[in-house]
């Protein structure tokens, strides 16, 4: 089905065709005076390698997204394929508080404060450089501050609304 350029795109067909990228599955975190959050998301872009600079989109509509402005810091932690159900704690499964998210990983700070998996196959440790309301989402942009790298292993990724495993 072909939409005219005119005819105005209802969210459930935007979703509906979004739902056919194949994402990598992320656990953003922040800590700081607003409080610790933790989310899972896929809306991520690297920006720039000079400075290292990362772009996270985050619904506005979910009540505690705004911790994250207010931090002004955040991590972003790159799940492998074994952490699944890290994943799905994180995006509201099972309906466990932060405190109880956050007991399901081992975690620490590097120079921001904001939580890092210890092991993420990848962590961007961030300052919030700008951030900007488009629509329903906040789009933040973060200096990167410092990166852990894990081992390596298959990645986690979402597409057709679901988890799949990607690697060797």
């Amino acid at each position: 089905m072909f939409i005219a350029k005119d005819q105005k795109i209802e969210p459930l067909a935007f979703r509906n065709a979004m739902s056919h990228f194949a994402e990598a599955v992320h656990i953003l975190t922040t800590d700081g005076p607003a409080g610790r959050r933790g989310v899972t998301i896929s809306a991520v872009c690297s920006v720039s390698d000079d400075p290292a600079t990362m772009l996270v989109c985050l619904n506005r509509k979910h009540e505690f997204n705004h911790l994250f402005i207010e931090n002004q810091v955040f991590a972003l932690n790159t799940l492998s394929y074994r952490q699944q159900a890290l994943s799905e704690a994180f995006s509201g499964k099972g309906d466990l508080s932060q405190a109880d998210r956050f007991a399901l990983g081992n975690w620490h700070t590097a120079q921001t404060g904001a939580p890092v998996l210890v092991d993420a196959l990848a962590s961007f440790d961030c300052r919030i450089i700008d951030t900007h309301e488009v629509a329903t989402h906040y789009v933040i942009y973060g200096k990167v501050t410092a990166i852990n790298m894990g081992d390596y292993e298959n990645s986690l990724v979402y597409l057709n609304r679901g988890y799949h495993r990607v690697g060797e």
